[in-house]
C-alpha cells in the first residue's frame, strides 16, 4: 500500500505570498515528488479552539484573511479550494472512535495557515481541502494520539499537513529585517527538534519543555509547535525524514519544513 507523506510546514508570515525565494520555491516543488493527492487535511496553528475537535465540512469553504496590517495585495489573493464533506464526516468518525470528541463544522473556512502554503503547493486550488482544529491546551501526548487516529488517511492518498512553526516568538522578531542574523538560541532549539524528528524520538520531543535548549524562548505559546505532534503521531518508526526547507526570517522565525515518508 502506497502511503502519502506526512508534512510539517512552518508557514511564516503572510508576506511569503509576495516573496519569490528559496522557501517559496521549496513549497512549489514539494508536491512534484509524488502523485497528486485526492485531498489535503491540514491542522493549522491558527485554528486553536477548545474541544470538541472541529472538521470543516463545507463543499466550498470560505477563505479567511485572519491577519491585519499587511499590504493590500495580500487581501486580493484568492484560493478557491473546494471542501470534501464526505471525507470530513469520516475524519469525525475516525477521531471519535479513539475517544476524541469531534464534530463537523459547515461554517468554518480556511485560515491563512492553511491556504497560504497550499497556494504554493497546489496553485490551481484543484485539490480538495479539509481543515481540522487544533485542540486548545491538549497535552502533546494527546496530540500524538490524534495523529495516530488520522494516520490511516495516508494510505488513501490523502496528504496530512501540520502548519505552524518550530520557532515562533513574535516579540523577539527583527520585524524590519527579514534577513537579520539568526539568534543562536533559535538555531539551537531548531536543530534540537529536527535531530529528534529524524531519530523518530517522539518521547524526547514530548519532554521538550524541560529538556530542549531555550524552549521558553522558542515556544512561548504552543499553538505553532503543536501541529508537529499531530504529524509525528501519523508517522511510523523507520520512515525517512526529508528536509523541505530550513532557515530563518527576521532573526528567529524558523521556516523549518519537512516530510516523513515510508
Amino acid at each position: 500500500m502506497i502511503r502519502t507523506p506526512a508534512v510539517f510546514i512552518s508557514h511564516g508570515s503572510p508576506m511569503v505570498l509576495l516573496a519569490d525565494d528559496d522557501y517559496t520555491d521549496a513549497l512549489t516543488r514539494l508536491p512534484k515528488s509524488w502523485p497528486r493527492p485526492d485531498a489535503v487535511v491540514v491542522i493549522s496553528a491558527h485554528w486553536q479552539i477548545p474541544l470538541p475537535i472541529r472538521v470543516t465540512s463545507s463543499e466550498r469553504p470560505v477563505q479567511i484573511y485572519d491577519f491585519g496590517g499587511f499590504p493590500e495585495a495580500l487581501y486580493q489573493v484568492k484560493y478557491p479550494a473546494s471542501g470534501a464533506p464526505v471525507l470530513a464526516a469520516e475524519i469525525v468518525r475516525m477521531l471519535s472512535a479513539t475517544g476524541l470528541r469531534a464534530v463537523a463544522d459547515k461554517e468554518r473556512g480556511l485560515d491563512h495557515g492553511v491556504w497560504v502554503p497550499l497556494r504554493f503547493c497546489f496553485p490551481d486550488a484543484n485539490v480538495p481541502v479539509v481543515a481540522v482544529s487544533l485542540p486548545m491546551e491538549m497535552p502533546p501526548a494527546e496530540l500524538v494520539r490524534m495523529g495516530k487516529a488520522l494516520a490511516p488517511l495516508r494510505g488513501r492518498n490523502v496528504l496530512l499537513v501540520g502548519s505552524g512553526g518550530v520557532v515562533h516568538n513574535l516579540r523577539r522578531l527583527a520585524w524590519q529585517d527579514s534577513h537579520a542574523p539568526v539568534d543562536p538560541w533559535a538555531n539551537e532549539f531548531d536543530e534540537w527538534v529536527i535531530e529528534r524528528v529524524r531519530a523518530h524520538d517522539i518521547e524526547g520531543l514530548l519532554a521538550y519543555r524541560s529538556t530542549a535548549p531555550h524552549a521558553d524562548l522558542a515556544v512561548p505559546t504552543t499553538e505553532h509547535f503543536d501541529p508537529l505532534f499531530v504529524v509525528l503521531g501519523s508517522t511510523a518508526a523507520g520512515e525517512r525524514v526529508v528536509d523541505i526547507h530550513e532557515g530563518f526570517r527576521h532573526g528567529n522565525l524558523s521556516m523549518r519544513s519537512f516530510l516523513s515518508t515510508p
